[in-house]
Parts: structure tokens; C-alpha cells; sequence
């Protein structure tokens, strides 16, 4: 039994490896591949090129500045002895207020030493013209016909009693003068930035006393980017020439206490361009800033930042697309007859969020505004609304 074992196994083995080879070779395995699948690989959205009138905002930033800073001074000495309500940090005044009074008892006493010396001077005056009119009576009645001299008329000492009158004059305006600068009266409509001196302090000749600004207008410096300033109308001046480019409306935003807004304008150009940052800038204006007409809640500050959107020119016929439709900043892709293309680009303007297309678009061309990743160009693609373009275009044609 076990040699008729050893002899049948391998026959066995030997025939199921035949049948096996006869069944492969008559049968060979049905090809799994189907044709190519011809639907679009994506869907994207697009957009229909056409010409528009844009205007252009130009986006800048800048600080608040007083138009009119000064350090208020006290131009006599004295002891302060009477300080206004609004001499605080951030009070308000008006022009002609006194601010601060200070103690006028030694300019009153000067001033009467002053009136009494022009009394003296007149009267030494009317007694001086008394003897000139009395020399030439004496002279016309001695002298036989001939021409008196001079000194025999007594001219220099008339002279001499004028100038005593005018100098008497001159002291009493002067002291006139100090005893009105003993009252500290505000010089323009304006607030107090910070504040030197209190009461019972005693001040001296130039001593500090305040810093004070002017509230009718506040000014802010604004910078214009090289590549905006083919788009910006810049108000200028000309000389021998009294013709101005009007004034440039500016929207100025802050965000430091909830969202504020004020309306100014550009009213005019640096005369020379930045050295530090190699731009031009242009100067803003805000009128009445703090008026109630304004309703800000709270005021605009001295130092506050603010961003700005200046209005600048009318672009007619312009090419304009969103930022997100370009890659790399200088491609786009666009649908023709269901296939991405690529189109280089080169951008005449742009801000944010839109940009101007100097070259490589033209009006008609179906852009692309979805997202893509890296996608190459033949890619096939459906377009989102594809029936209604259609119907678009057969209506067009």
C-alpha cells in the first residue's frame, strides 16, 4: 500500500496541475478597465468680464494733530491768586477768556507813578512853550528887524520838555501794558493739553504755564503709497496763480473705543517727499471736531491713530476683479469652452480687496472666482450655472 501511494500522489498532483494550465490557457481573465470617465473633475464659479466706472479710495493712516499748538507764558511776574474752571487738562476755552489772574497791586502802584510823571512833563511843558512865547515878544521888541537865533527862542529846551512828555507816555503805556498782561487771557478758541502752574504759585517773566491748542480745526498727515499716486487728486497750490485743486474728500476711522468715524478733507500736499519713508503725504483736515454735530462719544484725542479712505479718481473702462481670483500675484484662470486656462496678469491698481488689471483680461473673458489649489491648465471643468450663461449667450448672439 505504500508504494501504490508514493506512485499515485504525484500522478495526482501532475494531472490537477494539467487540468489547471489547460483551464488558464482556453480562459484567459476579462479586462476590469472601463473607458475614462468624462465628467468635469471640479465645479467652479465664474465671472463675466465687463467694463465699469470705479472709483478709486486710497487707503492711508496717520495721527491727530493740533493745527495751532502753543505754551501759554506769563509775560510779567506775580503770584498767582485766581485760576479759572476750565484751566484743567482737557478743558475747553474761548478766545479772549482769562485764564489766570495774578496779583496786580505792584503794576497798579507803577501805573500811578507813571500817570503822575506824564503830569509833571506836561507841566513842564506848557511852562517851557510859556517862555518861548515870551523870548520872541522880548526879542521882537529889542531885536530892531533882525532874525533871533535858536537859542534865543529857546527851541531845545522846548524840545527837550516834548521829549519828557513822551517818554512819561511811554512809561505809563508801559505799565499799562503790564498791569493788563497780569490777566492771562486765552489767545484762540481752544482746550488745555497739560497745565504748568496752580493757584498761590508764584510765576516769573516767560514761565511756562500751559500747553493750549486750537479746537477749529485738527489736522492729521497722511501718506501716499508710490504706487497710489497716479490715482490721487492732490489738492495743490500754485504759485503767481490763485487757482487751487479743490479740496479731496477723507473718511477717517477708529477702532480705539468701538468703531468712530469723521468726515474731513485733503486740503494740501507736502512740498517734498519724506526722506524717512520715501512717500509723499498729504495733509487732512477735520473742521469742528468737537462740535455735538460730530456725536462722538468720546472725542477725538490729540495722538489718536486713524485710518483713512481718501477719495481719489474715477477710473472709466476699468477691468475689476477680487484680490482672491489672483494666485501669486500675477495669474489668474479663466473657463473657455468648459477648460481652465491660465492668463498672466499684470495688476495698475489695488487695495484690499479689489484690484484694477492693466494687461492679460479683456471685457468678456468668464473668470474664475472659486478657490483653486493647484490645478493645471486644460483642466476640464463644469461651471456653476453653466444653462443660464448658455441661454445668455444665444440670447447675445
Amino acid at each position: 500500500m505504500k508504494k501504490i501511494k508514493k506512485i499515485l500522489i504525484p500522478i495526482v498532483i501532475l494531472t490537477v496541475t494539467a487540468i489547471s494550465v489547460y483551464f488558464i490557457k482556453n480562459n484567459p481573465p476579462k479586462s476590469q478597465r472601463e473607458k475614462v470617465s468624462q465628467a468635469p473633475l471640479m465645479t467652479v464659479e465664474i465671472k463675466r468680464l465687463k467694463p465699469q466706472s470705479y472709483p478709486v479710495m486710497i487707503e492711508s493712516f496717520g495721527i491727530v494733530k493740533p493745527q495751532i499748538q502753543s505754551v501759554l507764558v506769563s509775560q510779567v511776574s506775580g503770584q498767582i491768586n485766581q485760576v479759572r474752571d476750565q484751566f484743567r487738562e482737557g478743558g475747553f476755552f474761548e478766545k479772549g477768556d482769562t485764564l489766570i489772574t495774578l496779583d496786580d497791586r505792584d503794576y497798579l502802584a507803577e501805573q500811578k507813578i507813571a500817570q503822575a510823571s506824564l503830569m509833571f512833563a506836561k507841566q513842564g511843558l506848557l511852562e517851557e512853550q510859556a517862555r518861548v512865547e515870551q523870548a520872541l515878544v522880548n526879542w521882537k521888541r529889542l531885536a530892531n528887524g533882525n532874525k533871533p537865533s535858536a537859542l534865543v527862542l529857546r527851541e531845545p529846551q522846548l524840545e527837550a520838555a516834548k521829549a519828557q512828555v513822551l517818554s512819561a507816555q511811554a512809561q505809563l503805556e508801559k505799565t499799562d501794558l503790564a498791569l493788563e498782561r497780569s490777566q492771562i487771557v486765552a489767545p484762540y478758541s481752544g482746550r488745555i493739553l497739560k497745565k504748568y502752574v496752580d493757584l498761590g504759585q508764584v510765576v516769573s517773566v516767560n514761565t511756562q504755564l500751559a500747553d493750549i491748542y486750537a479746537t477749529d480745526v485738527l489736522e492729521i498727515r497722511l501718506p501716499i503709497k508710490n504706487k497710489d499716486l497716479g490715482f490721487m487728486v492732490f489738492p495743490e497750490a500754485f504759485r503767481n496763480n490763485n487757482h487751487k485743486i479743490a479740496d479731496t474728500s477723507v473718511s477717517l476711522t477708529s477702532e480705539l473705543i468701538g468703531v468712530q468715524k469723521w468726515q474731513g478733507t485733503v486740503v494740501r500736499t507736502e512740498s517734498a517727499i519724506d526722506t524717512d519713508s520715501q512717500q509723499l503725504y498729504v495733509v487732512a483736515h477735520i473742521k469742528k471736531p468737537f462740535d455735538i454735530s460730530h456725536n462722538q462719544k468720546p472725542s477725538i484725542k490729540i495722538g489718536q491713530y486713524l485710518t483713512a479712505n481718501i477719495k481719489g479718481k474715477h477710473v472709466e473702462n476699468a477691468i475689476v476683479i477680487p484680490n482672491s481670483a489672483i494666485y501669486q500675484g500675477s495669474y489668474v484662470y479663466v473657463v473657455e469652452q468648459d477648460v481652465l486656462k491660465r492668463k498672466d496678469i499684470t495688476v495698475s491698481w489695488q487695495n484690499s480687496t479689489d484690484a484694477i488689471i492693466a494687461t492679460g483680461l479683456n471685457f468678456k473673458d468668464n473668470l474664475v472666482i472659486t478657490p483653486l489649489g493647484q490645478v493645471s491648465s486644460g483642466t476640464r471643468v463644469k461651471v456653476t450655472g453653466t444653462k443660464l450663461i448658455q441661454k445668455k449667450k444665444r440670447g447675445e448672439s
